[in-house]
């Protein structure tokens, strides 16, 4: 499930802005900059003449890159030269005081702004009550939306700049491994002010994301109300699935002797979705029956209702964030498209390279021989729905209504999990004192949507946790959601309150949270007291997670390719956003897909719902199975409870880095196309 990362919506549009120096004549956006060369020279010279000529690099570095941010509105160019002379830092001893005066500030600041977003969308996010026009509003207002005019205004954002230059991400990785910890917390409050992006624009990219997770999260079905072409339903009356999250599991956990009709009525229901056929009657209403084969809605008395199709609403959504996301090109020089400031600023690891990735692992060999695999386990030929073939976990062989009973037993409602989260950690490895620590920290809540994790943001704040919980009791699906979250709810308490520097708390970017999600959720079964005895349990394992990857790694190139496309069209309208979003989920199926399941032509990659809610979140998931592969083979043989901590408390240090700390080498898939290949040469034939 999708973490929630609250650095702030504000926050990460600041960060997401970037510029590095004035601005490159060549580039579209304008430098808004008063200041010239001369100036910034003079200033300069001044500066290293008091400090001397060891400090020009980072004197130059700071002067240059607040001249080029600096506008008549915060005086002319004598004050700005007096600004920089009376506030440059230039000795070691006050550097570092201005750093900790500047990371406790923030953290007050951030934590604040965190806890009040985080209680106004309460509304938006716990299942309690229908969502009235006002929660609506109060959860689209953005607290930190005038952070960053308010700090240039009163010239801190000035301040940081002068000492605590950026440096790109190319610097960072060509220096950063010898950086001390204070100096990474240098980089770090370098990435803090590095564009000017107005409240008014912060509040409209606010008001777009929450409209899409507003819509998101109330796109239920009701199962018990679908029929096929005879009348049948395969479902209880009260079951009630959210896309695509709930859709997609209700499938997997279908791999049964009798699931396969079940697995194709849900596949139907995902292909409406998709190409917008769905008669808006039947989201989220459980008055309507509805036959997706046929398309068509009935009363529960079985009477024809003319129904029109949802118009276009899904993509109407993915627009309006574009167009959101969109409108911060001008305020970013140096990384002037949306795709650059997600994966070169935020995830830090450039788009061409998560492409090739993706690309390669894709049409990696091993990837017909698993899925031949597949084919031979289910006995008959590859449906494109087996994309989530769940067969190699142990869960699979045990009937859904076994699972949901033995959960539902020991979760009658949240208060039993929340009081549960120690035991858990208990039995992962973690010693009694250590885990009602970081309980104590977590919050466990009912929530509208399929499930997220919301961290704090500052010391003595607690991480929330989300996941579905129906009346009677949690069920096996929001059980194993719950097992996801913790794991991120635990990862967001460990990186802020045991990281050394407020500034580094944190992971390098949402894979590396989603990859302790993956090791959490991976072991609920083994936390139900359910054992796997089989001794090929590795192996089927590692074709397991080896699977998750192909599929949302075509996830995530469809995604991409989909932003590629909306750059190329910014005046696209909803309906040819659709034909060009079903084309582009077509065309990655038939070069990754087709040449395995024999079939082309396919939409299903189009239906994950973060593609609408969460711009770009996609591609942490592949690299979180990734960097989860090496950390389990890294943990092998070690208690996971202090593995766990060694690992999440060495902070934001730009991901390649982080991997070298954690296992002793950088992100790579080779770890687990070579497990792959071991894993088919030794399973039974």
């Amino acid at each position: 499930m999708r973490k929630i990362c609250m650095l702030l919506c504000g926050f990460l549009l600041i960060a997401g802005t970037q510029c590095k120096s004035p601005v490159n004549p060549k580039d579209k956006t304008k430098s808004m900059s008063s200041i010239k060369k001369e100036t910034i020279d003079k200033t300069i010279k001044s500066l290293v003449a008091k400090y001397g000529e060891a400090n020009k690099e980072m004197i130059s570095k700071g002067v240059t890159q607040a001249a080029s941010l600096w506008t008549d509105k915060e005086g002319k160019k004598e004050v700005f030269e007096q600004f920089c002379i009376d506030n440059y830092a230039g000795t070691a001893a006050e550097k570092s005081a201005l750093m900790e005066k500047l990371s406790t500030n923030f953290e007050v600041l951030f934590g604040n702004y965190n806890k009040i977003s985080l209680d106004l969308k309460r509304g938006l996010h716990i299942d309690k009550g229908e969502i009235s026009p006002i929660d609506e509003m109060f959860g689209a207002f953005e607290p930190s939306a005038h952070f960053n005019d308010d700090f240039f205004t009163n010239k801190i954002a000035y301040v940081t700049i002068l000492n605590f230059p950026f440096y790109t991400l190319k610097e960072k990785s060509e220096l950063g491994e010898k950086w001390s910890r204070e100096q990474w917390v240098y980089a770090r409050l370098g990435d803090m002010f590095i564009g000017r992006v107005p409240a008014e624009v912060q509040q409209k990219v606010a008001d777009a994301l929450t409209a899409s997770d507003t819509y998101i999260s109330g796109y239920n079905i009701y199962m018990g109300n679908l029929v096929d072409d005879n009348g049948i339903t395969f479902w209880p009356k009260d079951l009630k699935l959210i896309s695509h999250w709930g859709l997609r599991d209700e499938l997997k956990s279908n791999y049964t002797a009798d699931g396969l009709p079940k697995q194709k009525m849900i596949y139907e229901v995902m292909k409406r979705i998709i190409l917008q056929e769905i008669p808006d009657t039947v989201i989220n209403d459980s008055n309507v029956k509805w036959n997706p084969y046929a398309n068509k809605v009935f009363t529960m008395a079985n009477k024809d209702i003319p129904a029109k199709a949802e118009p276009d609403t899904r993509y109407k959504f993915l627009l309006e964030n574009f167009i959101a996301m969109k409108s911060l090109d001008a305020y970013s020089p140096q990384y002037p498209t949306y795709q650059q400031r997600k994966f070169e600023q935020e995830m830090e690891i450039p788009m061409e390279q998560v492409e090739k990735i993706f690309e390669d692992f894709c049409a990696s060999p091993e990837v017909k021989k698993v899925g031949d695999l597949i084919s031979k386990r289910l006995n008959r030929k590859l449906e494109p729905f087996d994309i989530w073939y769940d067969g190699f976990k142990a869960r699979s062989i045990i009937p859904q209504e076994e699972l949901d009973k033995k959960v539902k037993a020991k979760y009658i409602d949240i208060a039993a999990f929340q009081k549960d989260l120690p035991n858990i950690l208990t039995a992962l490895g973690w010693k009694k004192d250590k885990a009602e620590y970081i309980s104590a920290k977590i919050i466990v809540d009912p929530s509208r949507g399929a499930g997220h994790a919301w961290g704090a943001q500052m010391k003595g704040d607690y991480a929330h946790l989300r996941t579905r919980v129906p009346q009677g009791g949690m069920n096996y699906k929001g059980y194993n959601i719950a097992c996801h979250e913790f794991g991120h709810t635990v990862e967001q308490t460990l990186s802020l309150y045991d990281v050394d520097h407020y500034m580094l708390s944190g992971v390098p970017n949402t894979a590396f949270t989603e990859a302790l999600a993956f090791i959490f959720q991976k072991r609920d079964l083994e936390l139900l007291g359910i054992k796997n005895v089989d001794p090929n349990k590795e192996y089927y394992t590692t074709l397991d997670e080896f699977w998750a990857c192909y599929e949302i790694m075509g996830v995530s190139l469809v995604d991409i390719g989909v932003w590629k496309w909306m750059y190329k069209h910014p005046d696209a309208k909803p309906k040819e956003l659709r034909e060009a979003v079903i084309n582009i989920a077509k065309d990655v199926w038939n070069k990754y897909y087709a040449p395995v399941f024999g079939q082309k032509d396919q939409p299903i990659l189009a239906i994950y719902s973060h593609m609408i809610d969460s711009p770009l979140y996609l591609s942490a998931y592949p690299i979180g199975h990734l960097i989860q592969f090496q950390l389990e083979k890294q943990m092998k043989g070690k208690v996971m409870g202090e593995e766990v901590p060694r690992i999440f408390t060495y902070g934001r240090i730009i991901p390649q880095l982080w991997m070298k700390h954690a296992v002793g080498s950088e992100l790579s898939a080779k770890p687990m196309l070579e497990a792959t290949d071991e894993a088919l040469s030794k399973l039974p034939k």
